[in-house]
């Protein structure tokens, strides 16, 4: 089975990451002088820090790197019992042929409050053999006491050029055929984040036909099929060309022929994915700024009951009738 490219493509060395360049810079100039501390990576989804993560501890440990290194999802155990038992059981064990091991607590943010006390005391009472990495999402969410003992390091979402240099890396490397437009429509969906580019990438391609590969002597000419837009929005759980014809014909008070088309989107999208496409096309609408302000504060409140539990298509139908007379 073909590898995740997520995974086949991670950066294994710092200077390979991209998009974040005064951290990397930052944190070589800590490797080059040993001198690494305690630190927080705070970022959206998909920046780059878990990859960072583990470029660093490759980069200190080397082979020994697995023996030395502890990753722990704090969202699947964010007690206290894990603190206790499986973080400072690794702490206090000795090194493999380093002065050191590092513990990489992924998505910290989600730990308990009694369970981030815990972590303090150990960050403080093992610190000379044992150095901590904490990401997060929202760095508020951590206790002042932690953040006052790490140096804090802000990812932010990559750009355009960042991203469809690395998929066109990895579109060469996989003898794909891709054009600029289509990376450029991958990252509008992608909204930053490196990992769902990836992924959809990954996906479009599933075209290649095996037995053209197997005819042809040069891999080279072994191409995927066409990747358009449609695919693309597919895959992003996106269509904002039957929803902006959705939202017009609303416009005009014609309700029903709105509700079908409604009922088309909801039948390959979720009620949060069309109400999140909505908002997406909302401001691009010809539409007088009183209006666009009082159509925003609507599905804001849509998306706030889709959310609750209630029921996609009746909050969305209301939507529609509120927008037929804004």
């Amino acid at each position: 089975m073909q590898e995740i490219w997520t995974e086949k493509y991670r950066p294994k060395v710092l200077k390979d990451v991209i998009g974040q360049e005064t951290i990397i810079n930052r944190l070589s100039s800590l490797l080059d002088k040993k001198d690494l501390p305690h630190c927080m990576f705070t970022g959206n989804a998909g920046t780059g820090k878990t990859t960072t993560a583990l470029a660093i501890a490759q980069e200190i440990f080397g082979n020994q790197w697995k023996g030395n290194f502890l990753e722990l999802n704090a969202s699947d155990e964010r007690g206290i019992d894990t603190i206790r038992e499986k973080v400072k059981d690794f702490a206090r064990t000795v090194p493999i042929g380093a002065s050191f091991k590092m513990i990489y607590l992924d998505e910290a943010d989600s730990l308990t409050k009694d369970a981030q006390h815990a972590l303090r005391r150990i960050m403080e009472s093992h610190s000379n053999v044992c150095r901590f990495i904490l990401s997060c999402n929202y760095s508020s969410k951590i206790i002042p006491p932690i953040q006052s003992r790490c140096a804090i390091f802000r990812f932010a979402p990559l750009k355009e050029e960042n991203i469809m240099q690395y998929l066109r890396k990895i579109s060469e490397s996989e003898k794909l055929k891709i054009d600029d437009e289509t990376l450029k429509l991958i990252f509008e969906v992608c909204e930053g984040d490196m990992r769902k580019a990836v992924n959809i990438l990954q996906i479009a391609s599933a075209g290649v036909v095996p037995e053209e590969k197997k005819k042809c002597a040069d891999l080279k000419c072994a191409t995927a099929d066409i990747i358009d837009k449609h695919t693309i929005y597919s895959l992003a759980s996106r269509d904002p060309e039957h929803t902006i014809e959705m939202i017009a014909v609303a416009l005009k008070g014609k309700f029903q022929e709105a509700r079908k088309l409604l009922a088309h989107l909801l039948e390959n999208l979720s009620g949060e994915d069309v109400i999140k496409e909505i908002h997406n096309q909302a401001m691009n609408l010809d539409l007088a700024n009183d209006k666009k302000i009082r159509l925003i504060e609507k599905i804001g409140e849509c998306e706030f009951r889709i959310t609750e539990g209630s029921n996609p298509k009746i909050q969305i139908e209301s939507l529609l009738a509120q927008i037929g007379i804004l």
